[in-house]
């Protein structure tokens, strides 16, 4: 998997003016620039993602595709994984989005191994004897928030007083 990983621009080599080669072209150039905005390591992409994985109501999930696809071109499954896995626990559901069977894709990244299946049990999610989830039940589309008749604090009550 670390070869699948982007450089980040600590990484880049560094030009004369010590700017990276990325940032000096994305002045000159608008396709660096938006290059450059799609960069994986980037706030900005990361947070795209955790902003639509906020809006997934509990006891219900999305997979990585379908986030990617929302999220459109420079988004991939694999890429919408790697910013889920550096998810901040307290802030992001990270738990609620899973493979494109249902399953839990985690099991060799958390101890314990089913932490993110217990993790969605909790919320009642079922899972059958394979560990997946019917995803025609519990998959969620921004869309049902949107078309609830009401806003989507509406569709999604909070569990915290403010």
């Amino acid at each position: 998997m670390a070869n699948s990983r982007r450089q980040t621009n600590s990484q880049k080599p560094l030009t004369k003016s010590g700017e990276t080669e990325a940032s000096q072209q994305s002045e000159s150039d608008p396709r660096a620039a938006q290059e450059q905005q799609l960069d994986v390591d980037s706030p900005a992409y990361r947070e795209r993602v955790y902003r639509l994985v906020r809006r997934i109501p509990p006891g219900r999930v999305m997979t990585y595709g379908q986030i990617a696809e929302l999220l459109g071109e420079g988004y991939t499954p694999r890429t919408v994984g790697f910013v889920m896995h550096a998810a901040d626990e307290q802030r992001d559901p990270w738990h609620r989005v899973i493979n494109a069977q249902g399953a839990c894709s985690t099991g060799r990244l958390l101890l314990p191994h089913n932490k993110q299946q217990l993790m969605l049990e909790a919320e009642g999610v079922e899972f059958d004897a394979r560990g997946r989830c019917d995803l025609k039940r519990y998959r969620w589309t921004p869309e049902e928030a949107e078309g609830a008749g009401g806003t989507e604090e509406d569709a999604q009550p909070s569990l915290f007083a403010d």
